[in-house]
């Protein structure tokens, strides 16, 4: 089922590179980020197919959490940063989320309110369509990466069973509140300069 997953991803992916893309080569940091695509469709390959052990979903999810830190540094050095790299990097990361949010949810110490941090993403694009001063640029920030690391790292840390509920909740409910906390301050900032 990954393929049937990935394979649609993928010529999605080549037909933005083919608009988008204004470099000559695809780049090493590009393709660490489609290694990362292909760990999300195999993860939710899995998720969706049947019993998957937690310890299983949050090693894949750290590879791919691990390989995050590698594609941004490997662009910079290679000088092959670009606008499509970032946003590639980016809708991976809550394609990453949503999964774990989803598995979460089916086993984990938590309830329904573990999927703001899935979904967050989503609706902000959502919410871009009615509002498009939303879609403006946002200016580069390591806040932003700091609490999506903590985003994934909650989530991974939700899917092996060795957190009590009561941490389970607590864990999310930071994260959550980091990640809506971010949310907010961009948008008020997209409101200030539109």
């Amino acid at each position: 089922m990954a393929p049937a997953l990935f394979l649609p991803a993928l010529l999605v992916v080549m037909r933005l590179v083919q608009r988008h893309y204004p470099l000559g080569r695809f780049g090493a940091a590009n393709t660490i980020t489609l290694i990362r695509m292909s760990l999300a469709a195999a993860l939710l390959a899995a998720v969706v197919t049947g019993p998957v052990t937690g310890w299983t979903v949050a090693g894949i999810a750290a590879v791919s959490l691990a390989l995050d830190g590698v594609d941004g540094f490997l662009a910079r050095r290679q000088g092959l940063c670009s606008d499509f790299g970032a946003r590639f990097d980016m809708e991976v990361d809550a394609a990453l989320a949503l999964i774990l949010a989803l598995h979460a949810l089916r086993g984990g110490p938590v309830g329904a309110e573990i999927l703001v941090l899935g979904i967050m993403r989503y609706l902000f694009v959502g919410a871009s369509h009615l509002l498009p001063w939303l879609a403006e640029p946002l200016y580069p920030s390591w806040r932003r990466k700091a609490i999506c690391v903590l985003q994934i790292a909650t989530l991974i840390a939700l899917q092996p069973p060795v957190l009590s509920e009561d941490m389970g909740i607590i864990l999310a409910r930071i994260a959550a509140a980091a990640l809506i906390w971010s949310f907010l301050r961009d948008i008020l900032w997209l409101r200030a300069h539109r």
